[in-house]
């Protein structure tokens, strides 16, 4: 009897043990929402204020909580003795989850738990660490929250994708810490120019993302897309440089364009390219017709990548004539690409896409081996002309690749004349002109193409002693009726004369052309009139014997 006797005191001892020293804080609270119980863990938890006593408001108040992410969740539960959970973001910036339970003896237990930390390394993992910014991840849960509110609103949202114009060429000459920094305060200006509300991310590189909900469309992405080019386009000062980038922007509305985020996030990227290919600094709205655009140049992306394997690639070879002799002394491989089902396809629309999918080293080095294997067969020592992509200076093995290419074709290194365009100067100068120095010294000879286009030409001129100018044939065919395009004319010709470089009038179609830069000094002349582009073998007779023997003619009779 006295063990039976003092059982339930010894129970209801461990009992109240169990709950002040359990390791989950806990409160227990009546009926009319007052606390009666705080075991030693949510004392520790809840500190400076006894919270027995208090009611769920006051508690609430004494710590400053507030709910997330409906206020009042907790007091609605306690009048309709339901469940509830709910977050609490305190004063002193800790973060509590909490799970109020209804007892079947009346009132109710609060547990809580600190998620500050967890929350936190959750921030983080959806922040971009560099700029602060949200990333990738963080854009697309926000994104996709987003969409589901507007689907249960109607209201509409935009999508902007960002992409810096030349923040290349920064990094690769200043260095990662100038580009870092640069990154730093073009995320700044982003932050700067939208509304508290919308959501500025870093998706990688020089790619950021903008959301915009809560507007009006597309009048608020007009603007803003409007306002970021012009604000993202001003210097910017950095360890003494000064710094200018451009901005592209791609915008995409929901739910016009796509009411998952994957698909506003294609079509934005898709409108962006728009804008980078219409010149960048710019922006442009997404059009159905984007996709058919994409999918056709995807399409010819696969083709393009299988072309070199399948033997698809030819040279041809266009003449080029010395204006004083009227004898050929050269020839210029041009590429060109026969496709089984598209027939021939333009070099103007697969060289860009060669060249940004990086294959053109390939081709390239195909088209290098080509030339010098078919020039060295020729039967007078005529020099070949092979153009260059800047992608192939990239990587530091160009002059590798002409070495041995010239070792295994035979060809002397002083016939083969490599073409390049300024745009292979613009990303690194230095590298470059580093690289020229490095073929030069292998006896091949340097020309520039489409001279005179560029903005900074002479200044090339006088970095790098090129053996040959071309001049674009847009400043020859203007001759006849522009008198500024025949005074660049003459002012090329002059400048190569006097510099000791050979000097090509590209283009010439007609026998006033061929007249008017004979006139201004030009020393070779390339062009339909004077030779359309021939297969290998037409441009090794046009070197043969019998034409050798043939008495001279005039350019004229060199018509096509």
């Amino acid at each position: 009897m006295t063990a039976l006797s003092v059982a339930p005191r010894a129970a209801a001892d461990l009992l109240a043990a169990a709950l002040s020293e359990m390791p989950a804080p806990l409160l227990l609270i009546d009926a009319g929402g007052t606390v009666t119980f705080a075991n030693l863990r949510a004392a520790a938890m809840l500190p400076g204020t006894r919270p027995v006593g208090l009611t769920l408001p006051d508690l609430l108040a004494a710590y400053g909580a507030a709910e997330a992410p409906d206020p009042g969740v907790l007091e609605a539960a306690v009048r309709t003795t339901s469940p509830a959970q709910t977050r609490l973001t305190l004063a002193d910036g800790r973060l509590l989850d909490t799970v109020l339970v209804p007892l079947s003896t009346g009132g109710f237990a609060l547990s809580f738990e600190d998620v500050t930390e967890l929350a936190r390394g959750a921030a983080l993992a959806l922040q971009e660490p560099l700029t602060g910014l949200c990333n990738r991840i963080g854009l697309h849960e926000r994104l996709d929250a987003a969409l589901a509110e507007s689907a249960r609103t109607g209201t509409p949202l935009a999508v902007l994708m960002l992409d810096l114009d030349r923040f290349k060429a920064i990094n690769d000459t200043l260095g990662h810490p100038v580009g870092d920094a640069l990154l730093c305060k073009v995320a700044e200006r982003l932050r700067r120019a939208v509304r508290k509300d919308d959501v500025v991310a870093r998706l990688g590189g020089d790619e950021f993302a903008i959301l915009q909900a809560g507007a009006a469309q597309p009048q608020a992405a007009v603007a803003l897309a409007a306002r970021l080019v012009d604000l993202v386009g001003r210097t910017y000062v950095i360890d003494g440089h000064m710094l200018n980038v451009g901005l592209s922007v791609g915008v995409a509305l929901a739910p016009a364009d796509g009411a998952s985020a994957d698909d506003l996030l294609k079509h934005a990227d898709l409108a962006l390219y728009r804008a980078k290919a219409e010149g960048r600094a710019t922006y442009r709205f997404f059009e159905p017709a984007m996709n058919a655009q994409m999918q056709a140049r995807r399409s010819l992306e696969v083709d393009l990548r299988r072309a070199l394997a399948l033997k698809q690639f030819a040279l041809v070879f266009q003449p080029q004539f010395q204006i004083e002799t009227g004898q050929v002394v050269g020839f210029e491989a041009l590429l060109r690409w026969n496709h089984p089902e598209r027939g021939p396809v333009s070099p103007a629309l697969f060289i860009p896409l060669a060249e940004e999918i990086g294959v053109i080293v390939a081709i390239g080095e195909w088209a290098l081996r080509t030339a010098c294997r078919e020039a060295a067969s020729w039967p007078q020592p005529a020099s070949i002309a092979v153009n260059l992509s800047p992608v192939q200076f990239r990587g530091g093995k160009l002059v590798e690749t002409v070495t041995h290419v010239l070792a295994q074709t035979g060809l002397d290194p002083t016939r083969l004349e490599l073409e390049i365009t300024e745009g292979a100067l613009l990303d690194n100068t230095d590298s470059v002109i580093a690289v020229l120095n490095g073929l030069r010294r292998l006896g091949v000879r340097i020309s520039m193409d489409d001279f005179g286009t560029g903005y900074s030409s002479l200044s090339y001129l006088q970095k790098f002693p090129f053996d040959k100018i071309k001049i674009d044939q847009s400043f020859v065919r203007g001759m006849a009726g522009n008198a500024e395009c025949g005074a660049i004319v003459r002012a090329i010709a002059r400048l190569g004369a006097s510099l000791g470089m050979r000097t090509t009038a590209e283009g010439v179609e007609t026998s006033d052309q061929l007249a008017a830069v004979r006139a201004e000094g030009c020393t070779e002349v390339q062009g339909y009139l004077t030779g359309r582009p021939m297969p290998g073998i037409e441009a090794a007779a046009l070197l043969g014997p019998a034409a050798a023997e043939a008495p001279a003619v005039p350019f004229a009779a060199h018509a096509a």
